[in-house]
């Protein structure tokens, strides 16, 4: 089969297709012949060499595609051959095959495209998994989500708005802000013109976010500690901005915080079909109802995959980029 090899560690230009051996599902697997596969963030870090992949996992770069099932496993049940579906991966999904858990697939949702399921799995579990399995945002609570108008942040827009909850966004630039009050932000803020801290204060009348999902990091953390109601927590699931930052724990202290750290790929294959099993009971419908849609940027042909990374490496993207392996 095909698949995107990569020539070291750098640039879009160490991507490459090459030829590798067809995937054998396992007990408990299934082999799904990929459609499309969503392009992350993380993907952009594994070709620099800075987030190998976890013990056992493929080498081949792809958190999540969509597609149809091609053999099952000893010990699978619920899927069947030929089944369209879409799921979360440790890797290999920039692939021509890919063999996965099937506790880690979930059928296409009615009303999105098996193209478009794609760019489903890894940011709604993701979002669902952090903001409302550990963080437990609570209807008219109020989220602060950063990357507004990433894969991530646009599911959390969406997902809380659909819940209850009042959602505030940071992006940067005026298009992408309006991006986030169409999807159901309250408020957009680009923090290249102003000071979330300040907006956040103002806007809740000096209650603060109850609860904050952050991609950014270290350069962040003093300032969304600030920006925490009381009894609120911060979840950060990226560092984009770097690692080490500095912690006010008398602040933190005061206001009965909580600051949440998770990742999702390295966790046992139990936890993601845990995760994988709840977004199928509670998220799933909001998708099939609309509540909830997949924002796609663009799709972009596998033997293109060095200008989907390109995409990436500007921040010209607004939600998901995705690559398409075959046809749908």
């Amino acid at each position: 089969m095909r698949a995107v090899l990569l020539e070291g560690a750098g640039g879009p230009e160490v991507l490459r297709l090459g030829d590798v051996p067809d995937p054998e599902p396992g007990p408990g697997e299934v082999v799904i012949d990929v459609v499309a596969a969503g392009v992350n963030r993380a993907d952009v870090m594994q070709r620099q060499g800075n987030y190998p992949p976890p013990p056992g996992a493929s080498d081949i770069l792809g958190l999540e595609c969509s597609g149809r099932i091609a053999a099952v496993g000893p010990d699978v049940d619920g899927f069947a051959v030929g089944d369209e579906v879409c799921a979360l991966l440790a890797g290999g999904g920039y692939a021509e095959k890919v063999a996965v858990p099937a506790g880690q697939v979930l059928p296409r949702p009615e009303g999105v495209s098996l193209v478009e399921a794609a760019a489903l799995p890894e940011a709604v579990c993701t979002v669902w998994s952090n903001v409302f399995m550990l963080a437990v945002l609570q209807p008219r609570e109020t989220l602060l989500v950063h990357g507004g108008a990433s894969g991530i942040g646009t599911t959390a827009i969406q997902l809380a708005t659909a819940l209850g909850a009042r959602v505030l966004a940071t992006a940067g630039g005026p298009a992408k802000c309006a991006v986030c009050r169409d999807l159901g932000a309250d408020v957009a803020v680009d923090y290249r013109e102003e000071d979330f801290v300040e907006v956040v204060r103002e806007t809740t009348d000096g209650h603060g976010a109850d609860v904050i999902l952050d991609i950014v990091g270290a350069p962040y953390l003093d300032r969304n500690v600030s920006t925490l109601a009381t009894e609120g927590r911060l979840v950060v699931i990226g560092m984009q901005g770097g690692s080490k930052g500095e912690l006010d724990l008398g602040r933190l202290l005061v206001k009965r915080a909580a600051v949440l750290a998770t990742g999702l790929r390295a966790r046992p294959v139990a936890e993601k079909s845990a995760i994988v099993a709840s977004v199928r009971e509670y998220v799933w419908p909001l998708v099939a109802d609309g509540h909830l849609r997949p924002v796609v940027h663009q799709v972009v042909p596998i033997d293109q995959v060095a200008e989907a990374h390109g995409i990436l490496d500007r921040g010209e993207q607004v939600g998901k980029v995705l690559l398409a392996v075959r046809d749908e």
